[in-house]
């Protein structure tokens, strides 16, 4: 019965797509309770700022070695050759898995080694005693990238067969772990104790997907060729992926570097409200992306060029359809959300209007950073991963540039500082500086998305793609800044009812505000004959049947 429900294959991208959103929502919520635990144990302090910049080495080791391969090289890969020997593909998902974890064990060995060199580079601002906390989680936190280089190669295989659902268990594994870390470990090893549940959470997500692997035919072979004709090509279109996700961790070092010679605990507020923010990219953005990209890959592989342009923009018009509401209902309840989300214990009034400030400024990019992954995945099924790369690292150098700018400059023009302080209700705190670093983020997120999308655009040479994107999004606008003006007035009307002080009173003007909001988008949609409405519908209702 298990292996039955672990195997279950998904054959529309929708269908996948909204399965694995609301997988993605239970992680999301389990990990709001991770960082709320994480948040009372310790508030915006010391603790939090180790944990989030030890994360950072460790991180990027495994998004460079692995993440990238995965997404953008071996599943276009292993499908082709599954399709005409599948004896030679699972002989390929070994020599593949086997290279891998050479390469992440080396990595991580010479890293662990390295430890006291590269953290105080990553954190300028630590003294002494934070710096060394640091370098002894952070080696603690190599373990992870190991086991998520494993569980990765596995989800490549799961997703060629379109079986989401082990893939989908890994992220609530892993949150389970770091929550069983938080709480059990760090009594006995203090902040370090973070750090072990990391690498058991990694381990937790690598588990879950072992069982579905085997079912699906795959065994492991004792094979390492190098010279090996599909391999080379998996590492060739993996190189321009590698060296994308390689200035992508690059602009989060310097994020952590920057925020590490401000207050005490902006790291920890950084990560905390990105965390938030990263809710509708992981529910929307990232799960049609994943769903897509086998089918994208098929088509692209079959040369179907008009079957790949009616995918990819039905899956561009349902993430609009999507993500614009709830950015613009997470801007208006931006300090509910921190409140109900964060507020407890150590993590106290300033950093609870710090975060949501933050949280507001990343709602801006929150669109463009839900759609880059469905954009790139696109080049990626014809199996071009230098374009998007090419443009994501400008985008990244955009970033850079703009948190130097935003941060140690901006923020020294009192008519700046001034129309931040007021815009965002923080005319009594001083430590704003850190907020250059979302506002950066999200203008670089759109800069990001707006070339990746220009030249699918033209690659695809349909005007008929083009003008359905931007009819459906004018119409998307027209509804969210009614959704916005609704969930607005709505916290107004019904506050005289609750008492905000509390929890629960707060999470009821939170949620009548958020429903109000949502009548009023699917109302205005429904007006406008929205097609993505109509498909949201017919989706929902098969979901209910089954």
């Amino acid at each position: 019965m298990l292996s039955r429900i672990l195997n279950i294959r998904f054959n529309s991208i929708a269908s996948a797509a909204f399965f694995l959103a609301g997988a993605a929502l239970a992680s999301r919520v389990l990990g709001l309770v991770r960082d709320r635990i994480l948040a009372g144990m310790f508030g915006a302090g010391d603790e939090l700022d180790i944990y989030f910049a030890a994360f950072r080495i460790p991180d990027l080791v495994y998004n460079i070695v692995i993440a990238g391969a995965v997404s953008s090289a071996f599943i276009p890969v292993f499908m082709a050759v599954h399709s005409k020997n599948k004896n030679e593909a699972w002989n390929l998902a070994s020599n593949f898995l086997n290279v891998s974890m050479l390469a992440l064990v080396l990595i991580a060995s010479i890293l662990v080694v390295a430890a006291p060199l590269i953290v105080p580079f990553l954190a300028p601002g630590f003294n002494a005693e934070k710096t060394e906390l640091t370098v002894v989680s952070t080696r603690i936190m190599f373990l992870s990238p190991i086991f998520l280089g494993l569980s990765a190669i596995f989800s490549g295989i799961l997703h060629s067969f379109r079986r989401f659902m082990a893939y989908s268990l890994g992220p609530i594994f892993y949150n389970a772990g770091i929550i069983f870390g938080a709480v059990f470990f760090v009594d006995y090893f203090g902040v370090h104790g973070l750090a072990l549940g990391v690498a058991f959470g990694a381990l937790l997500h690598f588990a879950i997907q072992v069982p579905p692997v085997f079912l699906s035919g795959f065994s492991w072979r004792r094979t390492l060729n190098l010279k090996d004709d599909n391999l080379r090509k998996i590492f060739t279109l993996l190189v321009p992926r590698a060296i994308g996700l390689g200035a992508f961790q690059i602009n989060l070092l310097v994020i952590t570097a920057i925020a590490s010679t401000l207050a005490v605990g902006s790291i920890s507020v950084f990560n905390l409200a990105n965390n938030l923010q990263y809710i509708p990219i992981g529910i929307v953005g990232i799960s049609f992306a994943t769903a897509a990209f086998p089918a994208l890959s098929e088509s692209a592989s079959s040369n179907d060029r008009k079957r790949f342009i009616k995918q990819l923009g039905s899956v561009i018009r349902m993430v609009f359809f999507m993500v614009l509401p709830l950015s613009v209902i997470i801007f208006i309840l931006r300090a509910h959300i921190v409140r109900i989300a964060l507020g407890s214990g150590e993590f106290g009034w300033v950093d609870t209007r710090l975060t949501a400030a933050a949280l507001g400024l990343f709602c801006v990019g929150i669109f463009a950073h839900s759609l880059v992954p469905v954009l790139s995945r696109a080049f990626y099924a014809k199996q071009d991963t230098k374009t998007p790369v090419v443009i994501n690292i400008a985008g990244m150098a955009v970033n850079v540039a703009l948190s130097f700018l935003f941060v140690f400059w901006a923020f020294d023009l009192v008519w700046f500082s001034d129309m931040v302080k007021n815009f965002m209700d923080l005319y009594d705190v001083s430590n704003v500086r850190l907020l250059g670093l979302p506002l950066a983020f999200s203008v670089a997120g759109i800069a990001d998305f707006t070339l990746l999308f220009y030249v699918i655009s033209r690659k695809c040479e349909n005007n008929a793609f083009v003008s359905s994107v931007y009819y459906s999004v004018f119409k998307i606008s027209l509804s969210s800044i009614a959704s916005g003006v609704a969930c607005y007035g709505a916290l107004f009307l019904i506050e005289p009812f609750v008492d905000t002080n509390t929890f629960w009173g707060l999470f009821m003007q939170a949620a009548f505000a958020s429903v109000c909001g949502a009548v009023v988008y699917l109302a205005g949609m429904f007006f406008m004959k929205s097609q993505e409405l109509y498909s949201f519908l017919d989706i929902a209702k098969k979901r209910l049947r089954v």
